[in-house]
């Protein structure tokens, strides 16, 4: 599986040149939320947003209050590359989220994974719909385990997933609605999706016996007829703060669909600019997959900490 997260990843980054290189001919204008080179006449938008974000509590030795010290650390990065030229386009897109907390006495935890790859072409049918082919990768970078006290009150940690397991590659072929340039609309009526594990055995203990959907003594489950929805919103909803969403809904035609045991994922921030270099952060993730868990998942957490942005374009207001 590393190697088609190889290919999407190369294909962003290899769209995705250095900005300097594309903007010699321009000036640089630096504003609160970005360092930006104009360039009018550039096929190619491309985008690069980086932060880092700490968590810190340190405690006496004789705090009365209760706790323990702590370190949090969360790390993001976004890479756009979006070419168009007539009515051909070719976006790209890398979303990479990690973060992690380390507790005295309970040690190093993972709290959010996720690497998000997407290509797709698209061919304009008129302003506001595409025809489009996409291919795009869910996985996760570290292994996460399920923590839980053992009957003598012990806290043990059951393996649930690892890196890249699970997988989720999808191909999709549909029509693309795109009334505004910060919200977009893929609907694929015709969907394949690849979902790899490797050894799944090793989560049964835990998830129970078809881990994400693959029945051990296999590695992949492979849905050919299945439909797939894909929605994004990224607007400066106010000065200095960005809400950033994307749901993604998946449906097989088979049995799942009649039990309407149908995946949605949404995956949400709101960022406050405090400076140019200095943000707050808000994140969430809510997500339903029956192969998973019967019931919703979620996740959330707040952040403060550094952020840097470069982009070769201007949004339109």
């Amino acid at each position: 599986m590393k190697h088609p997260a190889t290919l999407l990843l190369l294909l962003v980054l290899s769209a995705w040149r250095p900005l300097g290189a594309a903007a010699q001919t321009e000036p640089v204008t630096a504003t609160a939320t970005t360092v930006a080179a104009v360039v009018p006449d550039s096929l190619w938008k491309k985008s690069f947003t980086t932060a880092l974000n700490f968590q810190e509590t340190t405690l006496s030795s004789n705090w009365r209050g209760g706790g323990v010290n702590s370190l949090g650390l969360n790390a993001s990065l976004n890479a756009k590359a979006d070419y168009q030229q007539g009515i051909h386009s070719w976006d790209n897109q890398a979303d990479l989220l990690y973060a992690f907390v380390s507790n005295k006495g309970q040690g190093y935890r993972k709290s959010l994974d996720r690497i998000y790859l997407d290509t797709k072409y698209g061919r304009a049918l008129n302003p506001k719909w595409d025809m489009f082919v996409s291919l795009n990768l869910l996985t996760q970078f570290a292994p996460g385990y399920k923590y839980s006290d053992d009957g003598n009150g012990q806290q043990r940690a059951q393996l649930v997933s690892s890196t890249f397991a699970p997988a989720f590659l999808t191909a999709a072929y549909g029509f693309e609605y795109h009334p505004t340039s910060y919200f977009k609309l893929r609907l694929s009526p015709f969907a394949p999706r690849l979902t790899v594990v490797n050894r799944p055995e090793r989560f049964v203990a835990a998830l129970g016996a078809t881990p994400y959907g693959v029945r051990p003594g296999h590695s992949t489950r492979f849905e050919v007829l299945a439909a797939q929805a894909l929605a994004e919103f990224d607007k400066d909803i106010a000065t200095n703060m960005n809400l950033k969403a994307r749901y993604l809904l998946f449906a097989n035609y088979g049995s799942d669909f009649a039990l309407r045991r149908i995946d949605h994922r949404l995956d949400a921030g709101l960022t406050a600019k405090v400076n140019r270099y200095i943000n707050v952060a808000l994140t969430g993730i809510l997500l339903y997959d029956y192969d998973q868990d019967k019931a919703v998942q979620y996740s959330q957490g707040l952040t403060l900490g550094l952020v840097y942005s470069v982009q070769n374009f201007k949004e339109r207001k």
